[in-house]
């Protein structure tokens, strides 16, 4: 992939059709003046109003567009994971195309980015969201999900953010992993850093987020959390239940022997239907961990996939 551009702006869109055009003006009038190459990477994700056929319309008067048109809706995630790949530029910002995020806030995150991070995420410090249906809920989950991964960042959820291309190079987005590009990033090494944006109220349609969020963000936090822990050393997590659960079995079943050779009657004892169990969980838990090694190492090898990241490599003058 070239880096000829410096910078590219990601936009997923999902029929924002009344805040396309006003979007990519903004977008101009912002980015121009910095006298950087650039471009502007907005990706359809199968809206069903005339987005895609205003995006066409528009990439054809505006030089630095980049429609990138799915066939089909399918989620925040693959959009962005669609624009990272059709796009250019050493540096890549992130925002939704609602205009509820501020597009004068790039050179904030660009400025911030030069600063040696190599992720710099945007807070909504004064979102303009219900406070019951979006903000309270949005609250509890960064508290959560800065808990459970270790990024201290009080806005998981704003779009608006600044990546250096190797940190988004080293991501493989699935399912609905967006919202914690952060959190991703931070396994791999990356720096990062959080500042105040602004963040307006929605001006046009209608959020496309509801209550069944929540529970994808808690399937997505279970995921992260495993990665981070356990994603290049899975024994260790299905092993240890393995043995625990193979001990505590052959426990109960050495003492219903026991208690057998001394004349007992253990045929109908529900505890030897649970020593038999834990004992079978066991071997299937420390089964399972083998084999996720064993797709671990293939992952890693079939792809030459290090299991590290190497920010520099700083050898001595020899010419002398």
């Amino acid at each position: 992939m070239t880096t000829d551009l410096a910078l590219s702006v990601v936009v997923p869109l999902f029929n924002e059709e009344a805040s396309l055009e006003l979007l990519v003006e903004q977008l101009l009038s912002v980015l121009r003046p910095l006298e950087v190459p650039f471009e502007l990477v907005l990706v359809d994700d199968g809206s069903r109003d005339g987005t895609a056929s205003l995006l066409q319309r528009l990439s054809a008067a505006v030089p630095e567009l980049v429609a990138v048109l799915l066939r089909r809706n399918y989620g925040q995630t693959a959009a962005m994971a669609a624009g990272f790949d059709a796009s250019n530029g050493a540096v890549i910002v992130t925002l939704d195309g609602d205009l509820q995020n501020d597009p004068a806030d790039i050179p904030l995150l660009l400025d911030t980015l030069g600063q040696g991070y190599d992720l710099v995420s945007g807070w909504r410090h004064a979102r303009q969201d219900a406070a019951v249906s979006r903000l309270l809920p949005s609250r509890l989950a960064n508290q959560l999900i800065a808990r459970v991964t270790g990024v201290r960042l009080h806005d998981y959820g704003c779009s608006l953010k600044a990546y250096r291309r190797e940190v988004v190079d080293d991501l493989n987005l699935y399912g609905e992993l967006h919202r914690f590009l952060p959190a991703l990033a931070f396994i791999e090494g990356a720096r990062i850093a959080e500042v105040k944006v602004r963040h307006h109220r929605r001006r046009f349609g209608r959020s496309h987020y509801g209550l069944d969020r929540t529970f994808r963000v808690l399937m997505d936090l279970l995921t992260v959390w495993f990665m981070k822990r356990f994603v290049t050393r899975p024994m260790h997590v299905f092993g240890f239940g393995g043995l625990a659960a193979m001990g505590a079995g052959g426990l109960i079943v050495l003492w219903l022997i026991a208690e057998k050779l001394m004349g007992a009657d253990i045929g109908g004892r529900p505890l030897l239907l649970m020593g038999l169990l834990s004992f079978l969980t066991g071997v299937q838990l420390f089964c399972f961990g083998l084999l996720a090694e064993l797709q671990m190492r293939t992952y890693h090898e079939s792809q030459n996939k290090p299991i590290y990241r190497v920010r520099a490599t700083l050898r001595g003058d020899r010419s002398g």
